[in-house]
């Protein structure tokens, strides 16, 4: 009913949210973004998170995401903004919105108890007339199972006393032309006054507003964004290992195939897939699948393909190693970039993380150095107690080998040509190539 039909944010006044105050909960690299979109139009903010640290350095005016712009910051420390961790002040709000992780767990499956417990947590502060939005990438069903059921066992009739909405997030951190203002945002609704309840909601800071016809729609619109790109990295990286056995150049292919104007997108190769979402959600969807007799066996190897990639650029580690007359065992192998996309500190599900634990497990003295990273960050599989190291001659050529895999423009890669005597490039940084750089 609604494909295709963009919604301009000029919503009627008598359909904007009345109460200034929006709860939002779960500040990390969705939820501090929109919060501040929220405090640039004017609305107060209930911050919830259950980081303590965070909660301390935002009510300092602090941030702990390093891409978001200082001025924007500022916003933080006037009195429309509050944070906290105690879920009784969604009470206060006109509208509650999650911004929770949806992980998989060690069998591949959803794992959605940052989204139950949280809302769990909520209901008992919730009051008929309020808003409940969930941002988080998931499976299709999602809202309208597993919410609505939650919401309707507390006794809220859904689209009556409380208005249920999906409204998938399209952050990409560290962008700055598409930015949570100007990026098209996708809005559903269980029932027709949810559906324009969100509406109002984000019309408050979205420019352009896209309702659809159901959450479920959102959703797999959602899972399609970023399976498309899964498997069309998943296609470049196979591109990649077929080129270097051929000995061909797979970024100057890729930048040849790109300059047809129709037909192609350019999508480059990498050690393997980081970020929230694209390693994640193809398996939210090949999971809901199996419920319906349905086996989706293309993304499925998108994903086999790209999860191996770090296994692959370690065995091309030892290769250049070995040209060197050295093992893995007892080397020195410096990692050049922690996040998982250049310019931001976002380590979440990074490919470096396994290639630096496959490196460990056969005996490589690691370090990495990221400007971005201060600090390894303890995440769920990994915890490497290790600090960046500062890039220098003397840094560069205490190392046996440095592996490049996130291309931060902050490195001096004329520095570390100078003094590295290896390099293994994952990023096509060094084209013009050398004896002692191996391509990955």
């Amino acid at each position: 009913m609604f494909n295709g039909i963009f919604c301009n944010s000029n919503v009627s006044e008598r359909n904007k949210v009345k109460n200034d105050k929006i709860a939002i909960v779960g500040l990390g690299y969705v939820g501090l973004p929109l919060a501040l979109r929220f405090l640039e139009a004017g609305k107060q903010i209930i911050g919830l998170d259950n980081d303590t640290d965070k909660i301390r350095m935002l009510n300092a005016g602090e941030c702990y995401i390093r891409h978001i712009d200082k001025e924007r910051l500022q916003t933080l420390a006037g009195p429309e903004f509050s944070a906290s961790s105690n879920y009784a002040d969604v009470a206060h709000a006109s509208a509650v919105i999650l911004c929770l992780p949806t992980p998989l767990d060690e069998h591949l499956q959803p794992d959605l108890s940052f989204v139950v417990d949280t809302l769990a947590g909520v209901i008992p502060y919730l009051s008929p007339g309020q808003t409940v939005v969930l941002e988080s990438t998931t499976y299709p069903g999602t809202t309208e199972e597993i919410l609505k059921g939650q919401l309707e066992e507390a006794g809220f009739r859904v689209g009556v006393d409380i208005y249920l909405v999906y409204s998938p997030e399209r952050e990409d951190p560290g962008r700055k032309d598409f930015t949570t203002a100007n990026t098209p945002k996708l809005v559903s609704g269980v029932t027709k006054a949810c559906l324009q309840n969100g509406l109002a909601l984000y019309a408050n800071v979205v420019e352009t507003l896209v309702p659809v016809s159901s959450p479920r729609v959102a959703e797999m619109a959602k899972l399609l964004e970023n399976i498309h790109r899964a498997v069309n990295i998943g296609l470049a990286n196979e591109m990649k290992t077929v080129a270097l056995a051929m000995g061909i150049d797979i970024f100057e292919v890729i930048d040849a195939a790109a300059t047809k104007p129709f037909g192609f997108v350019a999508y480059r190769p990498g050690p393997g897939l980081g970020g929230h979402c694209i390693p994640i959600d193809p398996f939210y969807l090949t999971w809901k699948a199996r419920e319906y007799g349905v086996n989706t066996r293309f993304i499925e190897l998108a994903g086999e393909i790209n999860r191996a990639m770090p296994a692959w650029v370690v065995a091309k580690i030892a290769e250049a190693l070995n040209s060197d007359g050295r093992p893995i065992n007892g080397s020195k192998i410096l990692i050049l970039g922690v996040a998982y996309k250049k310019n931001v500190d976002d380590m979440r599900e990074t490919p470096a993380a396994e290639i630096m634990s496959l490196l460990q497990e056969q005996g490589a003295i690691l370090g990495y150095s990221d400007p971005h990273v201060p600090k390894f960050k303890k995440m769920r599989s990994y915890n490497f107690e290790t600090e960046s190291i500062e890039l220098n001659s003397d840094s560069l050529e205490n190392q046996d080998c440095v592996v490049v895999v996130t291309d931060h423009d902050d490195f001096d890669y004329a520095l570390v040509r100078k003094h590295a005597k290896l390099i293994v490039d994952t990023r096509g940084v060094y084209r013009d190539k050398a004896p002692n750089i191996f391509s990955a």
